[in-house]
């Protein structure tokens, strides 16, 4: 299985993210799923697949559903008639994805921001092997850059490189979290995407708030989404150690953590991602978690089924 290019695995590299185009073949975000697929239909959040198109009028005929009997031009003709429709070739791809300075975190392998640009990758070449455009909206704490959708390998490469870009401008000493910029991005998204759009969110959702869950809304009633909650180990559960030193990039503390700190850890962990799993259920957005101490490729298929 390919992987990144190895920089101590902090940063991703452009030739490690176009490499990934061997893994993307392993799996389909495509509506026809695999049935252990987290987006198949068995599940309650699958893909409603591509747009249709009106393709004809014509006379009814034996076997035709009758859901498609057209009855206004049935009454108008005296005779039954249905309404043909063809599957649009293509479903644009768009990819929404997290390089903020809460996501240069990593305790194995990589950071979540490298996880975030590895998953965006994988889904950029698995749509372009299928056809579809693919666009990006990538966001740091600074700047949110759009690459429109495209049905080219040189975009996929472009988005990669935006990643790269973006990604290697994080630091220890990065500036303080932009958390507004999360619910930037997802208004820009819902401005790009206006129907039957695949949309790819990458992110550990720092900032999430009301408003991520109205932009949220309005980008699931017209379009099929896939959230990736992307977290590290080290996030979810602490070590037990004296005297630790923590920040969140404006202000620093010492604490002393024992077995009731890393209680009270975990459970606030496991109440704010079962709020963002609840939440998103509610409006049949699936959530895939990526966790960084392990290749994003196979987690990936995994979820949505591997093929053979």
């Amino acid at each position: 299985m390919a992987s990144p290019k190895r920089s101590g695995d902090v940063y991703p590299t452009l030739e490690g993210l176009a490499r990934l185009r061997v893994d993307a073949k392993g799996f389909s975000l495509l509506p026809r799923q695999p049935v252990n697929s987290l987006l198949s239909g068995r599940h309650a959040s699958r893909l409603r697949g591509r747009g249709l198109t009106f393709e004809e009028l014509r006379d009814y005929r034996p076997g035709d559903d009758i859901r498609t009997i057209d009855w206004r031009a049935t009454a108008r003709l005296r005779k039954t008639h249905v309404r043909v429709y063809t599957e649009e070739r293509e479903r644009p791809v768009l990819l929404v994805v997290d390089q903020r300075s809460n996501m240069f975190f990593g305790s194995a392998r990589t950071t979540k921001a490298t996880a975030a640009a590895e998953l965006a990758a994988l889904a950029a070449w698995a749509s372009l092997d299928a056809g579809d455009r693919v666009g990006a909206i990538i966001f740091g704490d600074d700047e949110v850059v759009e690459v429109r959708p495209q049905r080219s390998r040189e975009n996929v490469l472009r988005i990669c490189h935006e990643l790269v870009r973006m990604n290697r401008k994080l630091s220890s000493s990065s500036r303080p979290l932009n958390a507004a910029n999360l619910n930037e991005a997802l208004r820009r998204a819902v401005n790009v995407a206006n129907h039957d759009f695949l949309i790819v969110l990458a992110t550990d959702y720092i900032g999430n708030n009301d408003e991520t869950h109205r932009h949220a809304t309005r980008l699931a009633s017209h379009n099929d989404v896939l959230a990736t909650l992307v977290y590290d180990p080290l996030g979810v559960s602490l070590p037990e150690l004296a005297g630790a030193d923590f920040t969140d990039g404006s202000r620093a503390a010492t604490v002393d953590v024992d077995s009731k700190v890393n209680e009270r850890f975990i459970e606030e962990f496991r109440r704010l991602s079962e709020t963002i799993r609840t939440r998103l259920r509610a409006i049949r957005i699936p959530v895939l978690p990526i966790c960084t101490h392990e290749p994003v490729a196979g987690q990936v298929m995994t979820a949505l089924g591997e093929r053979r």
